[in-house]
């Protein structure tokens, strides 16, 4: 009667992977682990928006060399992801100090995701460029992204009823006096997209025609491509096939 072989044990390799998987599975480390996950993730976001991007801009109306294109491409998506990943963590572990060490230690405080991201906005976008003094055109970018859509975000809250704000965070309770009523609410509702998309292009073609070194770069450049160079053309090649 043969004896069965024993099933092979895990290999030291398995053994290792398996004990990594119970630590970060840990309830007690899952604080920690999200910032490292937070800059996995801000790093991946940031290359995957900015490549494509900067790939277009570059390669189609921007000037120089291949090597040089390509260079710039690289640098810029390394800057966005660097920057997104950088931010990721400072706000993460700022979070995590002010949890366990802040007024209520163990609790998250009313503020602590205020507090964090400012200091996380002025330790990552807040400084300028070492040789050039300069602020970095993908860290304006960025910020300028995010502004626009704090200021929407807030002009929405301020005509949000009152009635309409229940089950929202603690403390709000609706927007400002008498724009926040329903039927005052419902009017700039409806008319203020088009006065603010109105003015955005009043204002930003004013600015172009008048202080163009005032826009930022990438911006500039396609608004001469489509106002400015559109003037110009010495036959049918160059005013339907080709811009110059």
């Amino acid at each position: 009667m043969s004896s069965q072989i024993p099933p092979p044990g895990p290999t030291a390799l398995e053994a290792a992977k398996a004990a990594i998987e119970r630590i970060i599975m840990d309830p007690t480390y899952h604080d920690l682990f999200a910032i490292v996950k937070a800059a996995r993730n801000g790093a991946v976001y940031g290359a995957k928006v900015r490549f494509p991007h900067a790939l277009v801009i570059v390669f189609l109306f921007g000037s120089g060399t291949f090597r040089q294109k390509a260079s710039h491409v690289y640098h810029a998506t390394r800057t966005h992801a660097q920057n997104l990943a950088r931010f990721a963590v400072t706000y993460k572990l700022v979070c995590y100090l002010l949890k366990h060490w802040g007024a209520t230690p163990g609790k998250e405080g009313r503020y602590d995701t205020l507090l964090a991201g400012l200091v996380g906005g002025y330790a990552v976008f807040g400084g300028r460029e070492k040789r050039s003094g300069k602020i970095n055109s993908v860290s304006m970018q960025i910020v300028v992204y995010v502004f626009a859509r704090v200021v929407l975000a807030l002009a929405r809250l301020a005509v949000k009823p009152a009635a309409a704000a229940e089950g929202l965070s603690e403390g709000f309770a609706g927007g400002l006096p008498f724009i926040s009523r329903p039927d005052i609410s419902e009017k700039i509702s409806h008319y203020a997209w088009p006065v603010f998309a109105a003015a955005s292009w009043g204002a930003v073609m004013h600015l172009f025609r008048y202080h163009p070194e005032e826009l930022q770069s990438s911006l500039r450049n396609s608004m001469t491509y489509i106002y400015q160079q559109s003037d110009n053309w010495d036959g049918l090649r160059t005013l339907i096939w080709h811009n110059k």
